[in-house]
């Protein structure tokens, strides 16, 4: 026994059958590949899409599709911090790598941006609650926030 032969498909010049998502697709679908020997790529841009976000979330966080989507539903299909906006962003923990949730961009970006320390979240709370930051000198170098 062989390897089993493949179906022999009618494609219009121009066009190329994707293996992966059965569908016929102009040349402009296709990533070039030089190598190939039609100089296009096995897959179409779609299918390398999905592909390459499948390989994010693994290769990054160690989740599949499907355990995201079970954190988003767990997360009642909202981000966790401002309740407002559709979560697409896997949060973690950039010492541990630890995944903690899924978040919005913005919300996402923002902890982020203030290096993933709870302190400083809390200081940006205090700040944007009204309550001045004044810090108080305990030691040399070290201040405290007024309770």
């Amino acid at each position: 026994m062989g390897r089993p032969v493949r179906e022999k498909v009618d494609v219009p010049v121009g066009h190329k059958l994707c293996r992966t998502c059965g569908e016929i697709k102009p040349h402009s679908e296709w990533h070039r590949n030089a190598t190939a020997s039609d100089g296009l790529s096995t897959r179409c841009k779609a299918c390398r899409a999905v592909q390459g976000r499948q390989d994010h979330l693994k290769r990054n966080y160690g989740l599949t599709e499907a355990e995201r989507d079970a954190m988003i539903a767990a997360q009642r299909g909202l981000c966790v911090i401002c309740l407002d906006a559709l979560p697409v962003h896997v949060d973690h923990c950039h010492k541990t790598g630890r995944v903690r949730g899924v978040l919005c961009f913005n919300c996402n970006s923002a902890i982020g941006k203030l290096g993933d320390d709870p302190d400083a979240v809390r200081r940006a709370a205090a700040y944007l609650e009204g309550n001045s930051w004044k810090p108080i000198l305990v030691a040399p170098g070290v201040y405290q926030l007024p309770s």
